[in-house]
This record gives structure tokens, C-alpha cells and sequence, in this order.
């Protein structure tokens, strides 16, 4: 058997980043960025009113009779800065070049509001209500370093230093494939005895969302070992990772293991955790008459053991291959508020709430059975409590390291 270290070391080692390309600023986000971004220019270019107001001299406001002539009307995009003229000021729009000559904005309220004249209230300070060129970035400097997940924030220098292009390493492209002859989509009018909703695809394909890349739901497959083989054929030319749920029992009806096994550097293993013992993991794709070699997982078809190895191992392996470097979901240490029972021998996921803050400490209850967590148990549950391998008991207080799933 092997133990969940060793299966998550293999996952890892297998996938990295998946190749860096150009791609359109909207395209980009959610994206990492895969190479430092450098300012090409001072951010702002030249210096700007920072308030709507009258652009002056300074020192030319300083005497008792603060009137002075309104030039012009400057408002952003009107090309070059205009050059002030002693003793005048220039009415100034928010956002537009300050005039060469002038250091200083008066703010609109602290004036009469002239347009031929202008009163201002009080003498101007050099700098006031002015943002100087490259007060933002300056040419030359790294903006963001390589590593950045680009967010709305991100976007926002990039498209301020004018790049319409950004080079990031694309989100990862899912494919998820359910197998089962007795699966039929929620909602089926052909649900009968011995029929089973498919729940699994549609956890899964908003658990990949979530781990910010890109899910590709395909149809529901039979146990078919032909049909199977197929769907991966043709799957794998859009997919950067492929998830199979389903058919991965022992026993001769389910195909997965049949249709997989003799492909690329696939494995099937029995891995020391419950729920989802059992796994498989590899790359197919040469084999099939590909160029590439595409990761792919096999996970058990009950929807709970299916979401806690894709939290364990697929959730993972998707962060390092979009770029991020934190790959793991941040984890607490909790006093379990009650206690349970732990099977030898295996990594015990127990869907759980943790409750509480770094100040007064955290605290963990499991959600339904410890023993037979359900779905209904892990749609409640903000956590998975992870009870170690040789520990057979969970007492009441005892601190229980807990993967928290939702903040």
C-alpha cells in the first residue's frame, strides 16, 4: 500500500507549469505571470493634476491680492503640456498635464470658481494636489515579479504601462470523465432502480473552477473499454490534465483499470487514506498517438472519496501546473471538540467545521460519521479534520491538524 506521501510526491513531480504563451490582457486573469513585468515608461509620463482645479505658480500666489487671469482650459488627452505664462493660472481638469511653468493645483472649492479670473482662498504650496511624472513607476522598475496571479489590481498597472499583452502560463484545461453504466445526468427523465445520479462531473468540474483552471465536462461513458479508449483519444488533444471518476473497483465489470493500465506511465495503487483508497495517476498520450504527454488521475467513483483525493492530490498538482507557487490549501491546528475512532494503518479525512481565530485558537467537530462521512456531510463541512496514520483514536481536546477548505 502506499502512503499518501509518496502518491503526492509522485503527482507532483510528474506535472510542472504548463508552457508560458502571449496572451490578451482579459485573457490574462486569473493567469501567473511568467516573466518579471517591466515598466517601459515613467508611470504617470509627465506630471498631472491630481484634483480639478486651477494649475499655478506657486510662488506667484503668495501676496496679499490672490487674483490671477484664467488662460486656458486643460483637460485630459489634449496632447502636449501647454507652457504657463508669468502671473496667469490655467484652469485644469483632474487627470490632465500639469503646464510647463506651473508646480502647483489649487483645488476648484478653494477658489471662486472664476473662468476669466480666478480668486483663490489661499497661497499655493509647490506640489499640492500634483502628481509628478514617474511618481507612480519608474522606467525600468519591475512592476510585478514573475509569480504574480493576475487579478483585477494587476491588470490595472499592466494596462496603465499600455501592455496589451501579458506572458503567463495559461490556466490548465481539465477534462472530466465520469464512468459507470448506471449513471444518468440529474434531472433524467430516465432514472429507474439501480440507477445513479452523476454527481461526481459537476463537483468536480466546479472544484477545477475553483482551483482556477479551466474545466472541459465530457458526457457520461459506459463501461465500455472501446468506447472509453476512444473518449481519451479524443479528449486529450484539448486537455493540459484529464480526471476519470468511476470504474476503478477490482472486479471485472469496471473497465477503467482495463483501459488505462497498459497506457503510458499509468498506475493503479491502493493509497493508506480513507475515504479514496483507491487511485490511479500517470501520463498517457504517446501511446495513443499524441505528441505530448497529459497527466492523468482515475478516482473512485463515490462523490466523497472523489473530492477529497481531488483536495489531496488533483487540487495540487493543478496550482503547480498554472504557476502558483503556494500549492496547498492553508491548514490550522483545532482541539477536537468531541472525539472518534481512527482506522490503522490509513490517513483519515473527516469532513468537519472549524470554528475560531488565531487569537482565541481554533476548534473542530466532525460533520456526520467520521467512520462513513457522506455527501451531506461534506456539503456542510468548511474543513477536512486529517487524523495521522498510526493514530487509532481522536480523544476530546486532542489538536487535530484540519485543511481548511472554505474561508
Amino acid at each position: 500500500m502506499r502512503s499518501v506521501q509518496d502518491h503526492l510526491a509522485a503527482v507532483l513531480a510528474a506535472v510542472g507549469p504548463v508552457a508560458p504563451l502571449d496572451v490578451a490582457l482579459h485573457d490574462a486573469a486569473g493567469c501567473i505571470l511568467a516573466a518579471d513585468l517591466v515598466a517601459n515608461a515613467d508611470l504617470p509620463r509627465f506630471a498631472v493634476a491630481a484634483r480639478d482645479g486651477y494649475a499655478v505658480a506657486a510662488h506667484q500666489t503668495t501676496g496679499s491680492d490672490r487674483v490671477l487671469p484664467v488662460a486656458h482650459d486643460v483637460r485630459p488627452g489634449r496632447g502636449a503640456p501647454l507652457r504657463l505664462a508669468p502671473g496667469q493660472s490655467v484652469r485644469i481638469a483632474s487627470g490632465a498635464p500639469l503646464p510647463v511653468g506651473a508646480d502647483a493645483v489649487v483645488a476648484l472649492e478653494e477658489t471662486d470658481r472664476g473662468t476669466a479670473r480666478v480668486a483663490l482662498q489661499r497661497a499655493a504650496v509647490a506640489g499640492q494636489h500634483v502628481r509628478p511624472a514617474g511618481s507612480d513607476v519608474r522606467e525600468g522598475e519591475v512592476v510585478l515579479e514573475a509569480g504574480t496571479r493576475l487579478g483585477a489590481r494587476q491588470l490595472a498597472i499592466a494596462a496603465s504601462l499600455g501592455r496589451g499583452r501579458l506572458h503567463v502560463h495559461p490556466t490548465p484545461r481539465v477534462v472530466i470523465l465520469s464512468v459507470g453504466d448506471e449513471l444518468v445526468e440529474p434531472g433524467s427523465p430516465r432514472f429507474e432502480e439501480g440507477t445513479v445520479f452523476e454527481a461526481d462531473g459537476h463537483a468536480l468540474e466546479a472544484a477545477v473552477r475553483d482551483a482556477g483552471a479551466s474545466p472541459v465536462r465530457v458526457a457520461i461513458q459506459g463501461d465500455d473499454r472501446v468506447l472509453l479508449r476512444e473518449a481519451l483519444d479524443d479528449q486529450l488533444v484539448r486537455a493540459d490534465l484529464v480526471v476519470v471518476c468511476g470504474g476503478l473497483s477490482e472486479l471485472t465489470h469496471d473497465t477503467v483499470k482495463d483501459v488505462l493500465a497498459p497506457l503510458g506511465t499509468v498506475r493503479l495503487d491502493q493509497v493508506a487514506m480513507t475515504p479514496g483508497h483507491r487511485h490511479g495517476f500517470g501520463t498517457v498520450g504517446s501511446e495513443l498517438g499524441r505528441d505530448r504527454e497529459v497527466p492523468i488521475f482515475a478516482l473512485q467513483g463515490h462523490p466523497v472519496a472523489a473530492q477529497v483525493s481531488f483536495e489531496v492530490f488533483v487540487r495540487p498538482a493543478l496550482r503547480a501546473m498554472a504557476g502558483h507557487t503556494e500549492v496547498f490549501r492553508p491548514s490550522v491546528a483545532a482541539q477536537a471538540t468531541e472525539g472518534w475512532s481512527s482506522p490503522p494503518g490509513l490517513r483519515q479525512f473527516v469532513p468537519a467545521i472549524v470554528l475560531g481565530s488565531p487569537d482565541e485558537g481554533y476548534r473542530v467537530t466532525p460533520v456526520g460519521d467520521p467512520g462513513s462521512p457522506s455527501v451531506s456531510a461534506l456539503a456542510h463541512a468548511n474543513a477536512l479534520a486529517v487524523v495521522g496514520e498510526h493514530d487509532l483514536t481522536v480523544r476530546s481536546g486532542q489538536t487535530v491538524h484540519c485543511l481548511v477548505l472554505e474561508g
